[in-house]
């Protein structure tokens, strides 16, 4: 029987796969706020995540190097990080504009990997897309923005060590490892509300949910895709999110985008269309014989 060669899927169904189950995740993060507060829920996050893949890849087996550790140390740190501060921000300004804001670092990513006008017009119709659909304004307090601008610079770091991780011989196994890492370092934001969510295992288990809903399963994905393309060309996908947001609304929600929102879409859709026709073909995998 002849192989199926997943390095023919394109990464764009891959990205929109997971941006669903991270809004999926997202909406079930809000309802713990009250309970845990942004930062119970994003130690558990973080943390349920971890323990997930390294159970599942079983990652003590392995031989880790310094190197390796060290990079996954400094990528689960910054992983971390941008969760919490991203939560923080949604709990004083509304989503959208938390996500415009933070889109921001993406943007600076693709930026500076910007080499020709069809690369630079790629960015700049994604950016125009993605303002236009989150539709920013000037409400929301000062703070909010701040934690928003924070959660943008983590993730354009994000990116940019997700690349190394991804592309490195540990791979999921240094997610894994790196978000234990990651959690233990925002542990003093989220451990004082632990006590509640074992007092009720409810909110427990749908805090492991939201990690794997969240993170797991759009995180190792983004480790596949960072795999065959570059960071310029990650960062300009990150555009398709809110696209899916507005297109999980209308099936799940009834949710019928305006106007303003299929103008959006739209230029988020050219733009991903000049931004392959500006990479070319799609890079191969690192390991061209499939995951390890």
């Amino acid at each position: 029987m002849r192989r199926f060669d997943h390095s023919r899927i394109p990464s764009e169904p891959l990205f929109v796969l997971g941006a669903t189950s991270q809004f999926v995740g997202q909406a079930l993060a809000v309802t713990l706020f009250d309970e845990l507060r942004p930062g119970g829920t994003a130690l558990l996050r973080v943390l349920g995540a971890a323990l997930m893949i390294v159970a599942l890849r079983r990652s003590w087996r392995r031989r880790w190097t310094a190197a390796e550790l060290r990079w996954a140390s400094v990528f689960g740190v910054v992983l971390a990080a941008m969760n919490l501060a991203i939560y923080y921000s949604v709990e004083l300004v509304p989503l959208g504009n938390a996500v415009a804001i933070e889109f921001m670092g993406p943007v600076a990513v693709a930026a500076l990997g910007t080499r020709t006008v069809r690369s630079g017009a790629a960015l700049a119709l994604a950016a125009a897309g993605v303002a236009v659909l989150a539709g920013v304004e000037t409400d929301g307090t000062l703070r909010g923005v701040g934690f928003a601008l924070v959660a943008g610079a983590f993730w354009a770091g994000y990116i940019v060590l997700g690349h190394r991780v991804a592309r490195g011989a540990a791979w999921v196994d240094g997610l894994g490892v790196g978000m234990l890492v990651g959690a233990l370092a925002i542990s003093p934001f989220g451990i004082p509300h632990i006590p509640t969510a074992i007092r009720a295992p409810s909110l427990l288990g749908l805090a492991l949910l939201v990690g794997l809903a969240s993170n797991v399963i759009p995180y190792g994905l983004d480790q596949w895709v960072m795999r065959r393309i570059d960071q310029r060309r990650f960062a300009l996908l990150q555009a398709l999110a809110p696209v899916t947001a507005a297109i999980v609304g209308f099936v799940g929600l009834s949710q019928v985008p305006t106007g303003r929102e299929y103008v959006g879409i739209g230029l988020v859709v050219v733009a991903i269309v000049l931004s392959r026709a500006a990479s070319g073909p799609t890079q191969q995998p690192a390991n061209p014989k499939g995951p390890p």
